[in-house]
């Protein structure tokens, strides 16, 4: 009873630790979009900074409460735009800086030409007026123009004059604070977000490739040089064989001969599994040699379906990828890519043209911001290496907002290294990809697992509508 009663203690354990694990990484993945991103970051930091700053208040009482409103929103408007106009710290600084010294020399000026209105938290409209030109004249010959620096300015009027240095000093200290903690957030996680945060910049270096159809071998060196972006990057090629003893004595040829292993082959296939193994062993040495990247060659037997036979191999021998080469029927993707795409492990199907080995030029097109486009942008920068370029882009139609979409392009592409340019089109992305591909070697889009049937039954998936477009293709899925 105790013994049934600990088991079952254990698998629910185990249950809630798996549930745990899925529900972090489905967060994880909604949060790596740029937008959501920013928006987190501004949810957690500005009502942080905002409280220390108001422990250093209730801590020194000279510093002014009046700091708040603009601190407050010129907090806001750095994080919540980190490479925008007003996301400069130095800026953030001396416009707030400047703006309170404005608005204190106007009501020096205006105490001293002007008759105050009489009453709390009255302020003379010349002197409202004074510091708001003041702050203009002042910020925009050097540069400094800071929206928050005009609340600075006007909340000076309201000062008492026994504490206007004092709150001079404290708006200084107060946006240096928060100056330092966001170029912190910016250098050490904001701009680097593609490799802390993104999980496919991280992953995908062990790659599963299943021999099959006549470019397979182009499909093995494109996933070659995909996992050679990382140093623990490896190359497994596998070899589905339907018969038991075919696969054994496949097994022993590669392991040094059937006759050191006490195999013997089947009498009528033995000639064509010697050419079998030699070609795999010459593929691996090729991808070896040219890609330097450890490369190993898996024989599996087919007893289940060919799709769970190729997700088994990935588990056993820790691949996170597996790159097919392409297959259809009827226009449509076969069974076994369509088994592929359901399974646990992230899968890439190339579609190759004439056998190219190498992709310069690589073209991304993204419908929104998402783990699967990072994914995406994250494979073209591997393939085209330094030498390449990728051009990331998005198709809006005629009347979509090409200001959000350019927008969009940038956030995607701003996280990765090397030349990506960004383009919007106003055609439809069959139109786009017929007219363009010419100019690239590939092109790498997803597979739309996210599309509902009814949508999917309106308009195929874009994958199943490109039999004009020249150059290769690869479909991209994330299962994992």
């Amino acid at each position: 009873m105790l013994r049934d009663l600990l088991r079952r203690v254990r698998t629910l354990a185990v249950r809630l630790r798996r549930a745990e694990r899925r529900e972090l990484r489905e967060f994880r993945r909604w949060a790596e979009t740029t937008d959501r991103l920013v928006h987190l970051s501004v949810l957690v930091f500005v009502p942080l900074l905002i409280g220390l700053v108001t422990l250093l208040s209730n801590a020194v009482p000279q510093l002014s409460f009046l700091l708040f409103p603009p601190l407050a929103s010129g907090s806001y408007t750095l994080f919540v735009d980190p490479r925008g106009k007003y996301a400069e710290p130095g800026q953030f600084v001396a416009g707030l800086t400047i703006g309170a010294a404005c608005g204190l020399g106007a009501l020096w000026v205006s105490t001293a030409l002007l008759t105050p209105p009489v009453g709390q938290f009255r302020v003379a409209a010349g002197a409202a007026v004074l510091a708001t030109l003041a702050t203009g004249l002042v910020t925009w010959p050097f540069d400094i123009e800071e929206p928050s620096a005009y609340s600075t300015a006007l909340l000076a009027l309201l000062v008492q004059p026994d504490q206007r240095w004092t709150f001079l000093g404290s708006i200084f200290l107060a946006s240096a604070i928060v100056a330092v903690v966001f170029v912190v957030w910016r250098n050490r996680f904001y701009d680097r977000r593609a490799t802390v945060l993104y999980e496919s910049t991280t992953g995908d270096d062990h790659v599963l490739v299943p021999m099959r159809g006549d470019r397979a071998d182009a499909t093995a060196m494109l996933a070659a040089r995909l996992a050679a972006a990382h140093e623990a990057g490896k190359v497994v090629l596998l070899d589905i064989v339907a018969d038991t003893d075919a696969a054994e004595a496949e097994r022993a040829m590669l392991n040094g001969g059937v006759e050191a292993a006490g195999v013997e082959a089947p009498a009528d296939t033995s000639g064509a599994l010697r050419e079998r193994v030699d070609r795999l062993e010459g593929r691996a040495a090729t991808i070896e040699t040219r890609v330097g990247v450890p490369c190993q060659v898996v024989v599996a037997t087919g007893e289940e379906s060919a799709a769970a036979t190729t997700l088994e191999a990935a588990a056993a021998t820790n691949c996170d990828l597996v790159v097919a080469p392409y297959e259809s029927r009827h226009g449509a993707l076969t069974t076994y890519l369509r088994q592929l795409f359901r399974g646990e492990t992230d899968v890439l199907v190339h579609r190759s043209r004439d056998g190219r080995t190498r992709w310069q030029r690589v073209l991304v097109p993204v419908r929104r911001a998402s783990d699967v486009a990072h994914h995406m942008i994250d494979f073209a920068v591997r393939l085209s290496t330094h030498s390449g370029r990728v051009a990331v882009a998005t198709c809006i139609g005629k009347r979509g907002d090409r200001r959000r979409a350019e927008s969009m392009l940038a956030d995607l592409a701003e996280p990765f290294e090397g030349p990506i340019e960004t383009r919007v089109s106003e055609t439809d992305i069959q139109s786009f990809l017929t007219g363009t591909s010419g100019e690239y070697d590939l092109v790498i889009i997803g597979a739309s697992q996210d599309r509902s049937a009814a949508s999917r039954f309106i308009a195929p998936p874009t994958f199943e509508r490109l039999e004009d477009v020249e150059a290769d293709v690869a479909i991209v899925d994330r299962n994992h």
